[in-house]
């Protein structure tokens, strides 16, 4: 809601006449945003309840498929793995046999505690204010309709672009996308879109004239490490503890994860994508107070940052082990793969087109490290460059938190800029 500053003075039918036009400024904006019908389409989705774990991803597919053969965009529905569906809604392009563009989201949310929320989590309620509030208003329906109505507005405009553009509508990322985009992208239907870029979520922005994107994530471990001493009474001193063992390995990893927290702080303030973070998240071990026990695990979240050499990271692992004593050693429960980031040095075409398309809207692009993990991943993995990119402006951030939501006009905006991004981007 745009608002009018006004100087109020003692005389209460000019403070009468100013409510007055401050509150028909609400219903219009409220009869503007309740029958507008982009975000009428946009509040339909999120009412959906495509909640992790075990979703049914039925309601989502119809929603989908019947949105793209309202649009007259053809749509095709994958299943790689059973109930695992992947919608893929396309724009023809002039040039087909161009390598494609992939505007990439996911369908699921994390779950709600619906108690802590000031309006019911999937009722996509719309307030008086304009914000609408659901869970996936950020992370990522938003996104995902976003794309959806920027191709849209170019087949109702009649207007062609050069590359074909591909919207995908995807599962489980929540959960790490294992039946999700990495299924779909080591098939031969996605082969067969033949992409040459892509792009995926970013986050909302909280300034009014600057995006963020992400050129590229962190990778994620998870190390588990075993510490196993000889069992005796809690009592003595001189026997192979595991305890012991166990300590000097808390300290390696504690202290390099000091060591990184540091770098985030001032006066350095590196991106916390661009740093390795560890947290101690599973302790195991032991079975009464006076017993010492034969084994004690401690199992870690650890994300790495883009420029570490991940078998020296390994390798640095292997050494406190071995630092530790005689039966400590460590095993990866999760092992991705090393990713390398898309090169933002003006190597890549797009990249340069997106850059120069955002400063002709009078807008600026922060490109960091991602954090967490995206799907993006899976596609940088086939060597096409990603660039992740959620247009939402003047925006806190409410990803998985309660009352997450977004502003109408705010989404209408990002609407405006995708559709400006996209005819660069399928131009190129």
């Amino acid at each position: 809601m745009h608002r009018t500053s006004y100087r109020l003075g003692h005389d209460d039918n000019s403070k009468s006449a100013v409510f007055g036009l401050f509150y028909s400024e609400i219903i219009f904006n409220m009869a503007a945003w309740e029958n507008d019908e982009e975000i009428m389409r946009f509040r339909e989705y999120l009412k959906i309840p495509s909640v992790q774990p075990d979703v049914d991803y039925s309601a989502c597919v119809e929603f989908l498929t019947a949105q793209a053969r309202l649009m007259n965009l053809p749509v095709m529905v994958y299943e790689i793995v059973p109930k695992k569906p992947v919608v893929v809604v396309t724009l023809q392009g002039l040039q087909p046999d161009l390598p494609s563009i992939l505007l990439n989201s996911h369908m699921d949310v994390v779950p709600v505690n619906e108690e802590l929320w000031t309006y019911p989590p999937f009722e996509a309620k719309l307030t008086d204010d304009g914000f609408i509030y659901a869970r996936g208003s950020q992370d990522m329906k938003s996104t995902g309709m976003i794309y959806l109505e920027a191709i849209s507005r170019f087949n109702k405009s009649g207007k062609r672009l050069k590359r074909t553009t591909h919207v995908s509508f995807v599962p489980d990322e929540e959960i790490g996308s294992t039946y999700g985009m990495k299924a779909f992208s080591e098939s031969q239907e996605f082969k067969n879109l033949n992409v040459g870029f892509g792009m995926d979520e970013s986050a909302p922005s909280p300034e009014p004239d600057e995006l963020i994107v992400f050129n590229g994530e962190r990778t994620s471990r998870q190390v588990k490490v075993t510490c196993k001493g000889e069992p005796g009474h809690g009592a003595l001193l001189d026997i192979d503890n595991a305890g012991e063992k166990f300590y000097t390995i808390l300290s390696k990893f504690m202290s390099l994860r000091a060591e990184e927290k540091r770098k985030t702080l001032p006066p350095i303030n590196t991106f916390i994508g661009d740093v390795t973070t560890i947290n101690l998240t599973q302790v195991e071990g032991g079975v009464m107070v006076n017993v010492l026990p034969e084994v004690l695990s401690a199992t870690f979240d650890v994300r790495i940052a883009p420029d570490v050499d991940l078998d020296e990271f390994g390798n640095m692992i292997e050494a406190w082990c071995k630092e530790a004593g005689e039966g400590v050693t460590f095993e990866y429960l999760v092992k991705n793969p090393q990713v390398y980031s898309t090169k933002t040095d003006g190597s890549v075409p797009f990249w340069n087109s997106l850059v120069e398309v955002i400063e002709k809207m009078g807008l600026k692009l922060k490109c960091v490290t991602c954090p967490g993990a995206t799907d993006a991943r899976f596609v940088r993995l086939h060597n096409i460059p990603v660039i992740n990119f959620t247009p939402i402006l003047n925006t806190p951030l409410y990803v998985h938190a309660h009352n997450e939501r977004v502003h109408a006009d705010m989404y209408k905006k990002g609407i405006d800029i995708m559709e400006k991004v996209l005819e660069a981007l399928a131009n190129v």
